[in-house]
């Protein structure tokens, strides 16, 4: 029975509180549902049919989420786009999606006109929140279009395109299932209960990463799905983020470790002013959490820090508080009907309990099935069969311990190689994390010409500590007493500001790609 959905919460009391935009707008839930509404309408008007795909590129705002309501209720794929991207990139997405509508923001006009004018997008089908030349207004799209809850309801989908560390990204498409999308946004909020969240319940959720992220649209969308109103930050800041938990009594969230480090940054008493009682079920992912890091966040927010370990293509494990303190460090346990195996890349078989080897995830009850969009290849190369069983993988190396619980020890990509060592870069950050003086932190391999590789640490000084080489000295010495010789980075660099996205996700090849210039490496 579809007794969720973010239409019916609508329904039943449209005067409650639905969104709060990063403006402050308080939109109440019937607003939200009109504008979604009046979307579809528009959307069918300017061409669409189920099955065809809408592009947005735009930074958080409360017209990403009404988009993502409208294709979710009317069958159609919501393709979201990076708008940090150049524009050559957005047009490969943009041309690669076969969007039939274009909708961008004036924040990122200059990325969305160059894009859509590269692949030559109609002009009609160009819609703009705010002004962007050759595009029409938003207005346009939906102003004299019914409020009303549209006919032939169908549910839509989500077609996230990859990150595209090794060539072009790809979209990860799933077919779409021929059901009521208030069935489909019901099934959707199952998420939602594996962490113990319940409808409705004064649930409040803060959004502060950029909705074009898998997992935070997720995360905000299944939200509405169960009654719980949203607060969208635009650009998330550590104490800006402590001031809107305490104003609106957040209770959920899903962030990123490199934010629990900025906040526990803050000087002790400007923490202490922002209340955090409220928090309850504070979801992390994405990047591997320092221990301490965890402690520390745990000790503070008391047990409301959930971990998940999942990719775009599916999974995978979560750990609640109790576990992670009785298993410090692991990213938990498979959820229902999820499977794991660690695999020995060599012979494609499973390695001994306790023996590191590839992480691969269950296809099917665990994981939906999919396929990269225009890449048979692509999808099968990821792929192995086990058993009767169809697994697949995004790279991870990691073990199970002896009650089942994964503990992941780094991308297979980042591994270092010296001497016939293998080192484990996640090992060595997490011991440079638990530095007062470390803001951030990046650890790579660079070629040497015995070991093969040597480790290399870029450091992102904390705020107001100088960089140079009486730090590096001070942190090296850190290092010694906490790491093997072998793990130990022979130097250290400094830079102002390590490269990640602002989901937090470390381009690690940024970094390590000059030193590899003309030469190859083994991984």
């Amino acid at each position: 029975m579809a007794e969720h959905g973010f239409w019916n919460y609508a329904a039943r009391a449209p005067d409650r509180l639905g969104l709060i935009d990063p403006a402050g707008r308080e939109w109440t839930r019937g607003e939200l549902l009109a504008e979604c509404n009046r979307i579809v309408a528009g959307l069918r008007a300017a061409g669409m049919e189920a099955g065809d795909v809408l592009a947005v590129l735009m930074p958080n705002c409360a017209e990403m989420i009404a988009l993502n309501l409208a294709c979710a209720q009317a069958g159609f794929y919501l393709t979201p786009l990076n708008w940090h991207l150049a524009p050559a990139e957005v047009a490969y997405i943009l041309e690669d999606c076969e969007a039939k509508v274009f909708v961008a923001h004036e924040r990122v006009a200059d990325v969305a006109r160059a894009a859509a004018d590269q692949t030559k997008f109609p002009a009609a089908g160009r819609f703009a929140v705010g002004a962007i030349e050759g595009f029409r207004p938003f207005s346009e799209l939906i102003d004299d279009q019914s409020a009303e809850l549209p006919g032939g309801r169908t549910a839509g989908a989500v077609m996230n395109y990859t990150s595209g560390t090794t060539g072009n990204p790809k979209g990860v498409k799933r077919p779409l299932a021929p059901i009521d999308p208030d069935l489909a946004a019901t099934l959707f909020t199952g998420f939602l209960s594996m962490f113990g969240i319940q409808p409705e319940d004064e649930n409040v959720h803060i959004v502060g990463s950029p909705l074009y992220h898998t997992a935070v649209l997720v995360f905000a969308t299944s939200s509405l799905h169960f009654g719980h109103p949203i607060v969208i930050m635009d650009k998330w800041t550590p104490e800006g983020c402590l001031a809107l938990i305490d104003r609106y009594k957040v209770t959920t969230t899903h962030m990123v470790p490199t934010q629990f480090h900025r906040m526990l940054g803050l000087p002790e008493e400007l923490r202490a002013r922002y209340d955090c009682s409220s928090t309850r079920t504070m979801v992390h992912a994405a990047a591997p959490c320092p221990p301490e890091v965890k402690r520390r966040m745990l000790d503070w927010w008391g047990d409301s820090i959930y971990e998940y370990y999942a990719a775009t293509e599916g999974g995978g494990t979560l750990v609640t508080p109790q576990e992670w303190r009785k298993y410090p460090g692991t990213v938990g346990r498979p959820w229902p009907n999820a499977e794991l195996k660690i695999v020995d890349d060599e012979t494609g078989k499973e390695v001994p309990q306790g023996e590191r080897g590839t992480v691969y995830m269950k296809l099917g009850q665990g994981g939906q099935a999919f396929e990269y969009y225009k890449d048979k290849a692509k999808t099968q190369k990821n792929r192995l069969v086990i058993g009767e069983n169809l697994y697949f993988t995004v790279g991870d190396v990691g073990y199970l311990n002896e009650d089942g619980y994964l503990f992941l020890s780094d991308r297979k990509i980042d591994m270092i190689i010296s001497g016939g060592a293998n080192i484990y870069p996640a090992e060595i950050e997490n011991v440079f994390l638990s530095h007062p003086k470390v803001g951030d932190v990046a650890v790579f391999g660079i070629p040497h010409e015995d070991w093969g590789e040597e480790v290399k640490a870029v450091v992102e000084p904390a705020d107001r500590v100088e960089p140079g080489p009486a730090l590096a000295n001070e942190l090296l010495e850190f290092c010694r007493d906490r790491l093997a010789k072998f793990k130990t980075p022979r130097t250290i660099d400094f830079i102002s500001e390590l490269p990640r996205d602002p989901n937090g996700k470390l381009y690690k090849r940024k970094l390590r790609d000059p030193y590899w210039q003309g030469r190859e490496r083994a991984i």
